[in-house]
């Protein structure tokens, strides 16, 4: 059933994140996420949700706390002592607050539990679109400190190590948009244009993965031998983007990974480079425990034909996917 109000707090988020985004002062930034924060409360206490007032008071507090800090910061380096702050201690109480707000690690604990509450379209909207305006302030003021790269290894640790034993889709979604959020974090160190690159494809594959996963209402790794299986399209679109999402070489979600090291690899980040390799190598390892479960080891088969209506929505975003890792391939080829 269509509710009204929805699309009105729809249509303020949406516009509070591009006040953010456009504006040329803190205060107006401060403002924007503000708007954008009050907006998607309602958006998140739906009857459809698990736990919606939980995950809603768990998301407005936290969010209310890294606000709290960002408008400290902004308040602090306007009116700033030497004898009290030094610059870099300032800065690094303002990215603190701004990833605090896209659940980068150590300031994640609230994201995989407010996840965990959420209907899938509501938890597209945290994997995605919140993400926007505060990576946006981060990567206007984003400069290459020992405290951004600490942030990049603990994300990229963190997420391969903890979403090894989850069984819930939306908590693997969560550490792996947590793994996506440190190689985003590097994208940004010495050429900041990758990062508009890697997020429209990320964003792109989660858009997949979530319309398929909520078309088939699936939320826990069991309910994939009963729900897949009779569906071989959606099952094919599936495991492509899993493997596109864990960044494998033929697949789209490889480009944005490959011009990331390459441009580590070009300004001397060998550790750096080489410690996010090796822990994306363990969300691999998760995406591939998934797929190949999906595909081969719980395969049941129906010896009745249901003929069910295809969700155009799903084909024509998969086909954007496989359209894009075309042109890719055909740029690379003749760049």
């Amino acid at each position: 059933m269509f509710k009204f109000y929805k699309l009105i707090f729809f249509l303020s988020m949406i516009f509070g994140s591009l006040i953010t985004i456009s504006s040329y002062s803190w205060l107006s930034m401060w403002m924007g996420l503000e708007i954008n924060l009050l907006s998607i409360i309602p958006l998140l206490s739906d009857i459809k949700n698990l736990y919606p007032s939980e995950s809603a008071l768990k998301y407005f507090i936290t969010q209310a706390l890294a606000s709290g800090i960002l408008l400290f910061s902004m308040i602090l380096s306007l009116n700033l002592n030497d004898f009290i702050l030094s610059n870099e201690s300032v800065s690094m109480i303002l990215n603190s607050a701004l990833l605090t707000k896209i659940g980068a690690a150590p300031f994640h604990a609230w994201f995989p539990e407010v996840m965990e509450g959420l209907n899938w379209m509501n938890g597209l909207i945290m994997l995605t679109w919140q993400k926007i305006a505060p990576m946006m302030i981060i990567f206007l003021i984003s400069s290459l400190t020992n405290f951004i790269l600490m942030i990049i290894l603990i994300s990229t640790i963190i997420s391969g190590i903890l979403g090894l034993n989850q069984i819930s889709m939306r908590k693997i979604m969560t550490y792996s948009s947590i793994n996506h959020i440190s190689w985003m974090l590097a994208s940004m160190l010495n050429f900041q244009n990758i990062w508009t690159f890697y997020f429209m494809i990320y964003s792109i594959i989660s858009i997949n993965i979530v319309l398929i996963l909520n078309q088939m209402q699936i939320y826990y790794l069991n309910q994939f031998t009963n729900s897949l299986n009779f569906n071989k399209k959606f099952k094919f679109f599936f495991i492509l983007n899993f493997l596109s999402l864990g960044g494998l070489p033929p697949f789209l979600g490889f480009l944005p990974k490959w011009l990331v090291i390459n441009n580590l690899v070009q300004n001397n980040f060998f550790l750096l480079s080489f410690i996010l390799i090796t822990f994306t190598l363990i969300t691999l390892f998760f995406y591939l425990r998934i797929t190949f479960s999906t595909l081969m080891i719980y395969s049941s088969e129906s010896l009745i034909y249901i003929n069910k209506s295809q969700n155009m929505i799903i084909i024509l975003f998969n086909f954007i996917s496989l359209a894009g890792l075309l042109a890719c391939t055909l740029m690379l080829n003749f760049s």
